[in-house]
């Protein structure tokens, strides 16, 4: 099961696979066939919408999940957990998604 905080594994026909952060609210999750998450990238650009993450969180390189690129993907494109947040840094990027949103 997909879970709120977890980075999973991303697997696009077109665009092949990439590492993601699901955002979906937890209580959500298991009724719904898509979630939205927030894309990590290599291109770490150091700005108040990125959350950087590293071998101390479990990702296998240096990123940051991008705050300003969400979207809303079909679960059956999550194909295999990498690891889970902690709940320092889920705040981390509840703060950075805020300030992507602007509300």
């Amino acid at each position: 099961m997909v879970n709120r905080g977890e980075i999973w594994w991303l697997e696009e026909p077109e665009i092949g696979r990439r590492p993601v952060c699901v955002l979906t609210r937890q209580e959500a999750i298991p009724v719904l066939r898509r979630v939205t998450v927030a894309p990590a990238t290599r291109r770490i650009r150091a700005i108040p919408t990125e959350v950087e993450l590293d071998s101390a969180d479990g990702m296998p390189q240096r990123c940051a999940l991008s705050l300003d690129n969400v979207r809303t993907v079909p679960k059956a494109l999550l194909v295999e957990p990498i690891t889970t947040l902690s709940q320092r840094r889920l705040r981390e990027v509840c703060v950075a998604l805020d300030l992507a949103m602007g509300c």
